[in-house]
């Protein structure tokens, strides 16, 4: 009967992922949203002091580099984020507190946008927050993944993708703290290190390699 227990205690800490998913998907669409709402206070700005489009997009080329860049990081968090949980069916109590402290670090970065996009380029501690949260996220999706190797019984993916997520998280998180420590030494580079993420398919390689796990294999037409 103990037994029988603990099992029952056990399955009801187990719950199906469709909700998780949803509330996931969810928080990431309210995130990339709040990315426009420094913009669009501005705009009203421009308009009060009479000023045209032109003066306003010259007054705001860092908050529109800022946002278009954060939009798309965003977007690319996500996605690596969605073809991982694509093949999770349930979730667990410690998946979800991993998955929360995960969006917690997509929530915030709009909040570092505007920071990034309004103050000075040259304030290391705006890059520390914008550009460290973004390592953050990574290492985030990493322990996701780490967790779900190490809990076969929620998904169906196979060890092979596991390891080449990893490769992808860790190449990712190396390559945003290449992008903070150039664009701290060399402050007058403004955000434009963070470009290096362009490498983010070679440098995953090799940590593919180092964790033996395949590449993802080209498509054919």
């Amino acid at each position: 009967m103990a037994e029988s227990g603990t099992e029952s205690d056990e399955e009801r800490r187990i719950y199906d992922a469709d909700r998780a998913k949803a509330f996931i998907d969810a928080v990431v669409a309210i995130a990339m949203t709040l990315l426009i709402l420094p913009l669009m206070e501005s705009v009203g700005e421009a308009a009060a002091a009479d000023h045209g489009a032109a003066v306003w997009i010259d007054e705001h080329q860092g908050q529109l580099l800022s946002f278009v860049l954060s939009f798309v990081i965003i977007a690319m968090f996500w996605m690596n984020h969605h073809r991982l949980f694509a093949g999770v069916d349930r979730v667990s109590v410690p998946l979800l507190w991993i998955t929360m402290a995960w969006l917690l670090s997509i929530v915030w970065l709009p909040v570092a946008t505007a920071m990034s996009g309004q103050m000075k380029d040259t304030d290391d501690l705006v890059k520390t927050l914008y550009i460290g949260s973004m390592i953050v996220t990574c290492l985030l999706l990493l322990v996701t993944r780490i967790y779900l190797a190490r809990h076969p019984e929620l998904h169906h993916l196979t060890a092979a993708v596991l390891r080449r997520g990893m490769a992808v998280d860790l190449a990712m998180a190396v390559l945003f703290g290449v992008a903070l420590t150039v664009a701290r030494i060399y402050p007058q580079l403004g955000y434009w290190p963070m470009f290096v993420m362009v490498l983010t398919g070679p440098v995953q390689g090799l940590f593919a390699r180092a964790l033996h796990a395949p590449r993802r294999p080209k498509r054919t037409a």
